[in-house]
């Protein structure tokens, strides 16, 4: 597989320097990309550079995953307004293993193959790094000019930023440059990639190498991913979605694929997905026949989501849908787990409910009338039972002196009541 031409036709390319194609071409290459370990899992906002390296490992070579821990603790200005909060070494550490076992689902890190992937921290060298030893090895290789004209430092130095750019910050195109020419001595990395943001960052790394060393490095950058309506890409009301099945659910992140637009989806399936250029090309024409299907949509998040959680997850998620925007029986309901069942129900009005009222049965009528309001008067739920309008856990409730007991509890917790065709409310065991 030839990587620049894979990722050219997958929209994936945004800057590349001459003479890189032809080094991957020549033999097998390491390449780096630095991942932020601010938090303890990636979100979907990582996975375009996942992507690459999965792309890059796939096509022989040999992908290099680096977790920033002495960045992390200086903060990168490029596409930021502010400066980041910085962490200590044991929180660092903590995202480092959590970070690896998420890469772990995309990249082959535990083979004996050459181009086995591998995962650095910079931390690891940067720490007995001096300032004296810094100044004299990195510092002097650089000009003040070249890093002004870096469009990352301008931004944050304009009008439109107050808040100024501190020293720290100022130094961290030096450091990150700092990584590349390590990995190249250590690794013979030749390579680094990242988003288009990075582009300066990059770039004084290849120039570092080539002043320092009289070689020549590589940079590649891939686009920043927007939405077609202009929105940020993987933010939700809620903020990020997360890899990480306790941040973000299985359903959840499900749902955010099958959601996005026709535009982002003929998008997104080229970026976020191994299919090939003609199974793409398949789906995109089935799916502008029949655009009311959601084609792209469906195979995108399943894609997606068995790549990052699994078949069985999958199956999970669209297993719960059906339960909110289709048939569905108690029996599937009660196999949700509490996670999913609160993600699939996520906004829908709850009202608590002592839970010692439960052990010995409360009327139906009680409940959702008296004790809930869910009802305005016993004389609506009443007649609302007698239309065939009323439903318990996804089945229909005809007794109007029905008791719900303990054994109504879904995960021991929750009745779902429903009433007519949409509209739901969740009582809560407290």
């Amino acid at each position: 597989m030839n990587f620049v031409e894979e990722l050219t036709w997958r929209g994936m390319i945004h800057d590349i320097t001459p003479g890189t194609e032809d080094q991957l071409q020549k033999e097998m290459t390491a390449a780096y990309v630095g991942i932020d370990p601010t938090a303890d899992s990636l979100h979907i906002g990582h996975l375009v550079s996942v992507m690459m390296l999965k792309h890059f490992q796939l096509a022989g070579h040999k992908p290099i995953a680096l977790v920033g821990g002495a960045t992390g603790m200086i903060g990168d200005p490029s596409g930021k307004s502010a400066e980041r909060n910085l962490l200590d070494e044991p929180t660092l550490r903590h995202n480092e293993e959590c970070l690896k076992k998420q890469l772990a689902k995309f990249l082959d890190f535990a083979s004996d193959a050459p181009n086995a992937a591998e995962l650095v921290n910079n931390y690891d060298w940067m720490k007995e790094f001096s300032f004296l030893d810094f100044i004299r090895d990195i510092g002097k290789h650089i000009t003040v000019n070249y890093m002004m004209a870096k469009d990352s430092v301008k931004k944050r130095l304009g009008e439109e930023s107050k808040a100024g750019l501190s020293f720290t910050e100022f130094t961290y195109q030096l450091v990150q440059g700092t990584d590349f020419l390590h990995l190249y001595r250590e690794k013979n990395c030749k390579l680094q990639m990242g988003g288009s943001d990075q582009w300066g960052n990059i770039t004084t790394g290849t120039e570092l190498i080539r002043r320092k060393e009289g070689r020549e490095a590589f940079a590649l950058t891939c686009p920043l991913i927007t939405k077609a309506d202009g929105g940020k890409f993987g933010k939700t009301e809620s903020g990020n979605v997360w890899l990480d099945p306790q941040l973000t659910t299985p359903y959840k992140f499900y749902q955010f694929w099958l959601n996005v637009s026709d535009a982002d989806a003929e998008k997104y399936i080229k970026i976020f997905t191994l299919l090939s250029q003609d199974e793409v090309a398949c789906l995109i024409k089935e799916h502008q026949a029949t655009p009311h299907l959601r084609t792209l949509q469906k195979r995108l998040a399943k894609e997606v989501t068995c790549m990052v959680h699994s078949e069985e997850e999958y199956a999970k998620a669209v297993e719960a849908s059906q339960i909110l925007f289709g048939q569905a029986t108690t029996e599937s309901l009660t196999q949700l787990d509490k996670a999913t069942f609160l993600s699939v129900f996520e906004g829908v009005p709850m009202f608590a409910v002592d839970r010692t009222r439960f052990a010995a049965g409360v009327p139906i009528v009680e409940l959702l009338a008296t004790e809930t309001a869910a009802f305005a008067s016993k004389g609506e739920l009443r007649r609302t039972i007698k239309g065939n309008g009323l439903s318990l856990n996804k089945a229909k409730l005809t007794d109007q002196e029905y008791l719900v007991t303990e054994d109504d509890l879904i995960n021991g917790a929750y009745v779902l009541v429903q009433k007519g065709k949409k509209n739901y409310l969740i009582i809560e065991a407290v």
